[in-house]
């Protein structure tokens, strides 16, 4: 049996929370660990050991994607379930997993918890082998067109999530890795990496500059030419790190 995952319902209208809860309690391996009626809630009871929140967008005082981009890089998954279509694409851009229409339907809730247990999976089984390691690994080994191919994490530049794989740009390309962003960033020297975002990691000797964005976080600059969202609540800790 997998492990259970913990889900937080998330929706300012009561009917709404209704039919998610009934919908979840036909999904095995869930444990519904509470429900808000606003994001300014959420915000504190996703510290208490959430694995998913399935938010609704359109709520009073924080929206949903605002919420999430003040959410840990690390977490919780967020599934966001909505009446509206209109902004499924910032919603996949803050680091949303899915994204449901209202009214929701079991078949697709269903899917979409499937889609958060499958990443919260690997994310576990890939930080187990991380630990098992006797050593830091000196190479990251990742997949291209003509096999596997070994890198110098020092050549690394960014690290960005592109569906369902991570896209680890280094100077010699672009390569695709099936590791979850924060088990590849384990592996990666503390001392020169950022994690900025739920969808990104930065290498910080290869940003050229930080331009401020209104949201309050940053747009970095690499010297690649690659613009790169920083959120605003990875910002504040980047601002600490660099004695802003």
């Amino acid at each position: 049996m997998s492990e259970a995952l913990r889900v937080l319902v998330v929706d300012d209208e009561p009917l709404a929370r209704r039919r998610v809860l009934r919908l979840l309690g036909g999904i095995p391996d869930l444990e519904v660990i509470g429900e808000c009626a606003s994001a300014e809630e959420m915000l504190t009871r996703a510290q208490e050991g959430v694995d998913v929140v399935l938010l609704d967008i359109q709520m009073p005082g924080l929206s949903g994607v605002e919420a999430l981009q003040l959410l840990p890089a690390t977490g919780p998954y967020v599934i966001f379930c909505t009446a509206h279509d209109r902004y499924a694409v910032s919603a996949f851009d803050a680091g949303a997993i899915d994204y449901v229409l209202k009214p929701v339907e079991a078949p697709r809730l269903a899917l979409a918890i499937e889609r958060a247990r499958s990443r919260a999976q690997r994310a576990r089984f890939a930080a187990e082998v991380a630990r098992q390691q006797a050593a830091p690994l000196q190479r990251l080994a990742l997949h291209s067109a003509r096999g596997i191919v070994l890198v110098d994490p020092l050549e690394v530049s960014h690290l960005v999530i592109e569906g369902e794989l991570v896209g680890v740009h280094t100077r010699s390309g672009v390569f695709l890795s099936d590791a979850p962003l924060n088990v590849l960033h384990e592996r990666l020297p503390a001392d020169r990496f950022e994690r900025v975002h739920r969808r990104a990691v930065l290498n910080l000797a290869c940003v050229d500059r930080l331009e401020p964005v209104d949201t309050g976080g940053f747009t970095a600059r690499m010297k690649d030419g690659s613009l790169i969202e920083i959120s605003r609540q990875s910002a504040r800790g980047l601002r600490r790190r660099l004695g802003l």
